[in-house]
């Protein structure tokens, strides 16, 4: 089955307003900056977002953001977007936050069809008791908290249980990918994509390169296609490079 669309746009088109979706990268790496840039253009608004974290001020997920198309967030970091926090405090925008290891557990278990389960992280904190703030009122006084989870004993040990992720619609961003939608990534850019992609109803792909099936080798595939229903090209473009560090030049070489 050839799964590639003409454009990021016609990928886009059927996401409903108030859609949850799981989206790959990690700050602005592996980021599927292509659909992204399509979903801001269509207008999609009340948003619920699974994420590592929210982009940066005006890149990635920023951009949904800053234009109030998203209305919660449930992420493990979100330190580089002021606009984030902004919203946050103020009370436009709901936050979950949850432990790295165990969001990506969350997508992978819903990839796989595993309603919950156990985990040590989090135990004895408010991730586990309840109580974080999810929402704040405009006052400052907290609108939504966390509710308490289940926790329990295990060989001596406590673990708290959490529930699995699965989403109305995946975005991830692959190196190569096929016409039948088996995808490849590069280095880094692995990092979450392939658990939202498997936790995704629905999975659009936008790929740095399309190939013809069977040019991609069997044990190069990260992701099978039968986890994919869309495949796009990424625009080559729109790479950015989060936070740049260089170094002072040697007296040598200046």
């Amino acid at each position: 089955m050839d799964k590639v669309l003409h454009s990021a746009a016609e990928a886009v088109a059927d996401i409903p307003d108030g859609a949850l979706l799981a989206v790959g990268g990690f700050g602005l790496c592996g980021i599927p900056s292509t659909l992204i840039g399509a979903l801001a253009a269509a207008g999609t608004g009340g948003l619920r977002v699974v994420s590592n974290n929210c982009g940066v001020d005006d890149w990635g997920l920023g951009i949904l953001l800053a234009a109030g198309r998203i209305v919660r967030m449930t992420s493990s970091y979100v330190g580089e977007n002021k606009e984030f926090a902004r919203q946050y405090l103020s009370g436009e925008l709901e936050v979950e936050l949850t432990p790295q290891g165990t969001l990506a557990e969350r997508l992978r278990a819903g990839g796989a069809g595993i309603p919950a389960f156990f985990t040590p992280a989090g135990v004895g904190t408010q991730v586990a008791d309840g109580g974080l703030p999810w929402r704040y009122r405009s006052d400052g006084s907290v609108a939504v908290a966390s509710p308490p989870k289940e926790v329990r004993e295990f060989d001596g040990r406590r673990y708290l249980l959490e529930e699995a992720i699965t989403a109305d619609f995946a975005l991830v961003r692959a190196s190569v990918a096929d016409r039948h939608g088996n995808c490849a990534f590069h280095a880094a850019a692995r990092n979450f994509n392939p658990l939202c992609a498997s936790a995704g109803r629905v999975t659009l792909v936008e790929a740095e390169r399309i190939v013809e099936p069977g040019e991609l080798p069997p044990d190069a595939v990260h992701l099978p296609g039968v986890y994919v229903d869309r495949v796009v090209a990424a625009d080559p473009s729109d790479k950015r490079i989060e936070r740049r560090t260089v170094r002072p030049l040697a007296p040598q070489e200046i």
